[in-house]
Parts: structure tokens; C-alpha cells; sequence
């Protein structure tokens, strides 16, 4: 019986984690990577860059944080070292083809309206049942030589934060071609070696589009090479939720949102009658916990003084993955004036700077820097060639990406996408996706039927409008976690109460060591 080739794109955390667990169920994984090196989104960050999770939980369930790192925030380049001390202990470079950039995956197998027509994934419900294969097409990135590569399955772990940059769209007249000064996204700028980015601001006036992570760590790097003389300025449309750290009023968030008591507060989907009704009747402490944060982060934070205090819920920014630490500091600089916030729901370009809608003034610039994040759909769709496969993946404009169990989409056999959608630390979300698909590849389950798969999907995308709202697209089980986590450890036969005791499966935390085994 021959061993199924698995083709991993991108060797991230997602990459690793998909090359690790697939090996240890005897499959063949290949990961294709266009960088030089593992890492992901890790290997170009700011100079200021640290974990936005505590390590406790942003770790690998068998591998934990040496005892040299003692920060419970640590910098890039501890989190790097990390990831490879991580892949050399499981021997995973010599799976890995460096330099090596995907330009298209396209599949072999029946035609596509037998494909649309199945009831079942893969015609059968079992990962290869189709018998198709897929051609993965990649480029040397020093050679640019091409090859096609042959796969029995494709994992995409590509995610969704680097790629292709987000620039919003601006009225006409009023776009980038308009501004005399220089503008690059935020993506540029963190690609520079540190004492290059330094002397790329220097004497600037720049502004900062964005309120979340990129942008305020950019405007602290901006603020302290140029100081009050040349302040930077944050543009931003919407105030979150950032948090100073991660203990209001001295309570560790995690035992407000990630024990199974506070998901009890949440409406969830399929939860039945009785969780509904719980959820319901615990609506008035779901306010009061929100609330509780809200007021430990007022209380930290000068957010009234400055105009900063957001008008939605701390639970609507958890529940998509908006939620970032404020950088040491970074309100000491608002005071002294080398950081100037300014809200502008709508604005464009003009020849000094940028126009803001309402107000008569530009605001002069010499440089914008566009921390707007990027288009991660683009990236995954544009990988396929076929159309066909790009429109299942799309769905609707205001739907989720399609997958069920965030990792399959029902009607595209042998393939699965991991580390798309988010959650607050992606890597323990990583990790249990890839362990149950590790098992699904190997037959320990077989999945449901498609009409039954596209159910859940569409109960999923409910949840996720109604409690992200215009956020929903980002897919995020942040205040979901372990209910998440459940629907896996059944599907694979594991008991999804990891915890001794009634009291500690209540009340304590959840992480990745608590699915250290089955």
C-alpha cells in the first residue's frame, strides 16, 4: 500500500504543526516554503515586537517555553527561537523545501459536477476517496525555475496575515497618486532590518493608519527616533478594547474567558436548549464580567482623556479577535505630544498629506504608513486554479470562509485549510486542528454528510455575525474556545473534559497542555 504524499503550504506554525502530526501517522508531508527560513509571520516583525498571548498559552502541548525565557510576553526573537528549537526536536527541516514558492494548486479527479453533486466529502466521506490527486505547481524563488509536484492531499497553512497587503479604497481624486509625500504598508515597513526602519522615519512627519497592534507599536518606533519635534500621528476609524495587560482589576483574564463557566454566559451554536436557556438567563452576568474588564482597562489606561473609551463591548472585540496590548508607555508619549491620536471615519489623499472628511485642514505628512492588514481570502483563493474551487471558498460577500470545522470545505476533497481562521492564541488553535485532521487522515472518524457539514457551517457563520458583527469575517472562536475544542476531541474519540474534578472543569483555564494526550 503506497504512503500518501501530503503537500503542506507554508512552514509557519500552522505548517510545522500539519508536518509533525501527519508524520506521526506514518504519511509523507513535503512543505513548501517561499522564505528561507521557518517561522511564518515571526520572521519579519518590528524591532518592538513581543507576543500578544501569554506563553502559558502560546505553546506547543509537548514542548514547552525553556526556563530561560521568564517574560510572560516574550520578543520576536525568543518566539523564532522557539519555533526552531520546536522543529529540530521533532526533525522537521528535512521535510521542509526552502525557497520554494507555491504559484497554483490545481486537483485531478472526477469532473466538477460530479463533484458538486456528491453527498458525501470526497464522494465516499473518506480523504482519498475520490482517488484524485493534486499538481502542485511551485517556483525556485533564486533559480525561478518551475516544477510540478503530485500530492494525495494539500494542506493550505498560508494564514492570513502577510501576503498581500489590505489598501482601502478612496474616493476619486483623493487615492494614493494624489500625495506628494511616500506611502507604504505596514508589511514594508517591518521587512526592513531595524536601523534601516529607523532611518526611514527619521525626521518625517508620519502618520499611522490603524489602532491595531502594527500600528501602535510603528507609532512608538516612529515617536521615539523622532520625539515631540516630529510627532506621529495614529489615524484610526474605530477605538478597541487594548489592553494594557492581561489582569484587570488583578484578575487574570483567562478566568474570565476561558473556562467552561464564562463559554456558559455565551450563546453557542447547535448548543441545545438548555445552553440556550442558560446563556439567556446569564445574560445580565455576561454584561456585568464585560464590564468588570472594561473598567480595569479605564482605570489603567487614560481612554476618557483621550477620546479612546469604545462605544461597543469588551466581549464584541473578544469575540473577534480584536483584542492587542497597548505597548509600555505608549499613553506617557500621547501626553508629552510625540503621539497624536486622531479619529477619521472616512479621509483621502491630497498633495501635503491627507484630507479628512469634515475638516477644512489637512493633515500634513511626509510619510504614510498603512497598518490595515492584509487580504488573506485574496491569497487563499488565488492559489487554485480553478474558478469553480475559488467560488466554493468565497462563498457569500458576507459570509465566512466556508470550512467546516474551520479546516474543510465540504465540496473540495482531499484538502484542508489550517490557521485561517482565528483565535487567541492560534497556535493552540493550530494544534488541535492539526491533530484532528491527523486522525481523519487516518481513519479514526469519518466526517458527516455534505448537507450536514454545510448546516454547521451556516450555524457557525450565525454565531460569528452575532456576536462580531461587521467583524464576522474573520472567523474567530475567541470567546469559543473550548466549545471549539469539544466538537474536535468527540469527533475523534477523546473525552472532551480534560480537567480532574467538577470544580476544576469548571473554573480553571484551558490551554494547550490540557491536550497534551488523547
Amino acid at each position: 500500500m503506497e504512503t500518501k504524499k501530503i503537500a503542506i503550504v507554508g512552514a509557519g506554525i500552522s505548517g510545522l504543526l500539519a508536518c509533525k502530526y501527519t508524520l506521526s501517522k506514518g504519511l509523507q508531508p513535503i512543505v513548501f516554503e517561499s522564505q528561507t527560513c521557518i517561522g511564518g509571520v515571526w520572521t519579519k516583525t518590528l524591532e518592538t515586537t513581543k507576543l500578544q498571548t501569554p506563553k502559558p498559552a502560546y505553546q506547543f502541548s509537548d514542548f514547552p517555553w525553556p526556563d530561560s525565557v521568564t517574560e510572560d510576553f516574550p520578543d520576536a526573537h525568543q518566539v523564532l527561537e522557539y519555533i526552531e528549537s520546536y522543529a529540530s526536536c521533532f526533525d522537521l527541516h528535512k521535510h521542509i523545501k526552502f525557497s520554494i514558492r507555491v504559484l497554483s494548486i490545481g486537483y485531478g479527479g472526477p469532473p466538477d459536477e460530479e463533484m458538486m453533486s456528491w453527498s458525501l466529502w470526497g464522494g465516499d466521506g473518506r480523504p482519498f476517496g475520490s482517488g484524485g490527486k493534486w499538481k502542485i505547481r511551485v517556483q525556485d524563488c533564486l533559480s525561478l525555475q518551475t516544477e510540478t509536484y503530485e500530492a494525495n492531499f494539500v494542506i493550505l497553512c498560508i494564514g492570513r496575515f502577510g501576503g498581500i497587503p489590505n489598501i482601502p479604497e478612496f474616493p476619486p481624486n483623493r487615492g494614493l497618486e494624489a500625495f506628494h509625500g511616500k506611502v507604504i504598508h505596514s508589511m514594508d515597513y517591518a521587512a526592513m532590518d531595524n536601523q534601516a526602519a529607523r532611518e526611514f522615519v527619521r525626521g518625517k512627519k508620519v502618520v499611522v493608519v490603524g489602532l491595531q497592534k502594527s500600528a501602535l507599536d510603528i507609532a512608538m518606533e516612529c515617536s521615539t527616533v523622532n520625539g515631540v519635534e516630529r510627532p506621529c500621528t495614529v489615524l484610526y476609524k474605530t477605538e478597541h478594547w487594548n489592553l494594557p495587560d492581561y489582569l484587570p482589576w488583578g484578575m487574570p483574564l483567562e478566568r474570565l474567558y476561558l473556562n467552561r463557566v464564562s463559554e456558559l454566559l455565551v450563546h453557542k451554536p447547535r448548543e441545545g436548549l438548555l445552553l440556550s436557556l442558560s446563556a439567556t438567563l446569564l445574560s445580565p452576568l455576561r454584561w456585568a464580567v464585560s464590564k468588570f474588564v472594561e473598567s480595569g482597562i479605564k482605570q489603567k489606561l487614560p481612554l476618557k482623556k483621550f477620546g479612546m473609551v469604545p462605544k461597543h463591548s469588551f466581549l464584541r472585540d473578544i469575540s473577534s479577535c480584536l483584542v492587542s496590548t497597548v505597548p509600555k508607555k505608549f499613553y506617557d508619549r500621547v501626553e508629552e505630544g510625540s503621539i497624536i491620536l486622531k479619529k477619521a471615519p472616512a479621509f483621502g489623499f491630497c498633495k501635503n498629506g491627507i484630507s479628512i472628511d469634515g475638516e477644512i485642514e489637512p493633515l500634513n505628512s511626509d510619510l504614510v504608513i498603512l497598518a490595515t492588514g492584509f487580504r488573506g481570502e485574496k491569497k487563499l483563493l488565488d492559489v487554485f486554479e480553478s474558478q469553480l474551487l475559488r467560488d466554493c471558498l468565497s462563498g457569500s460577500p458576507n459570509s465566512i470562509v466556508p470550512l467546516y470545522r474551520e479546516c474543510l470545505h465540504p465540496r473540495i476533497p482531499q484538502l484542508a485549510v489550517i490557521g485561517f481562521s482565528e483565535s487567541i492564541a492560534n497556535l493552540y488553535t493550530s494544534e488541535i486542528r492539526c491533530r484532528w485532521l491527523a486522525e481523519l487522515l487516518t481513519g479514526t472518524f469519518k466526517l458527516p454528510s455534505v448537507k450536514k457539514m454545510e448546516e454547521d457551517i451556516e450555524e457557525w457563520h450565525k454565531y460569528m455575525k452575532r456576536s462580531s458583527g461587521q467583524n464576522s469575517k474573520r472567523s474567530c472562536i475567541g470567546a469559543l474556545h473550548i466549545w471549539y475544542n469539544d466538537q474536535l476531541c468527540i469527533d475523534m474519540g477523546w473525552n472532551p473534559k480534560r480537567k480532574k474534578g467538577f470544580f476544576a472543569e469548571l473554573f480553571e483555564p484551558y490551554g494547550p497542555t490540557d491536550y497534551l494526550s488523547p
